[in-house]
């Protein structure tokens, strides 16, 4: 796998309006090959790990080959996606 989701477990929610749900719309649309993280809904200070590496408590977030994690709004991480940023850094590690 090249590259890690990390998102809600509300995987159900197919909504345009859910942020991790387009966020993994949008790696499925670029054909970039994920595994899915799943953390806690709520309550949000259960992210424990996100928040440790983070130091925030908010999804998605898009973890590199080289185990940098990414973390921006949907609409950031969606774009970042769509203009190849995350293809090129995955690539280049």
């Amino acid at each position: 796998m090249a590259v890690k989701l990390h998102r809600c477990p509300l995987m159900w929610v197919k909504m345009g309006a859910h942020p991790c749900h387009n966020v993994q719309k949008a790696l499925d649309a670029a054909g970039i090959e994920y595994e899915v993280v799943k953390h806690p809904f709520l309550p949000r200070s259960k992210r424990t790990d996100l928040i440790a590496r983070t130091g925030q408590n908010m999804l998605p977030a898009i973890e590199l080959e080289d185990g940098t994690l990414v973390r921006r709004e949907s609409k950031e991480l969606v774009a970042m996606i769509r203009a190849g940023e995350i293809r090129n850094q995955t690539a280049a590690t």
